[in-house]
């Protein structure tokens, strides 16, 4: 599916954060498949703490910054959330960045990659909760990075070639949900 657009969102804006290598390790893995993956990074998106005055769902978006974000997601048909493990969940930076807008995240595909001391999967658990409400499709193969094994230092990402066949698997069960679910939003 060559006309398929996925966002890889770097879901940490922490100075010294990790999630830039691992989104730059996404990156280079999904290069030479047939779908675009394109990275967006949550922090050319300064997006404050939720301040539309009325609900997502309604669509009535009254800031610049709001728009600017749902212009950037809604052209995407899947999207690849790279998120840390933060107190047993994923970051706050983008939990908030989800929440700002709805149905442009509507009926399309999901895959998660996540990175923490038990391999963010508390993360993805919660980012799957999330999915669900608002009508994503998120797949079952994810990516789960150990601080412990996957990091030297807890901050150089040295990922094991155990990863390698799963993320291909991830890719290719992300690019068949986007596909089948673009109908959806004709």
């Amino acid at each position: 599916m060559s006309d398929l657009r996925i966002a890889v969102i770097l879901g940490s804006t922490r100075p010294g954060r990790n999630g830039a290598a691992v989104a730059d390790w996404v990156m280079a893995q999904a290069a030479g498949r047939s779908a675009t993956y394109e990275l967006v990074d949550l922090a050319d998106f300064p997006l404050p703490f939720l301040d539309e005055p009325t609900p997502p769902s309604f669509g009535q978006y009254q800031n610049d910054h709001t728009r600017a974000w749902a212009e950037k997601i809604a052209g995407y048909d899947g999207f690849v959330f790279v998120t840390p493990e933060y107190n047993h969940s994923t970051s706050a930076v983008l939990k908030n960045a989800i929440d700002f807008i709805y149905a442009e995240w509507n009926n399309k595909a999901a895959a998660f990659v996540a990175w923490g001391s038990l391999g963010g999967s508390r993360a993805i658990e919660h980012l799957r909760g999330i999915s669900a409400e608002l009508q994503i499709a998120d797949v079952r193969q994810q990516l789960s990075f150990s601080l412990f094994t996957d990091f030297e230092d807890f901050s150089t990402f040295t990922p094991g070639d155990q990863h390698l066949d799963a993320a291909q698997t991830m890719f290719d069960q992300l690019e068949a949900w986007a596909g089948a679910l673009k109908p959806l939003r004709a």
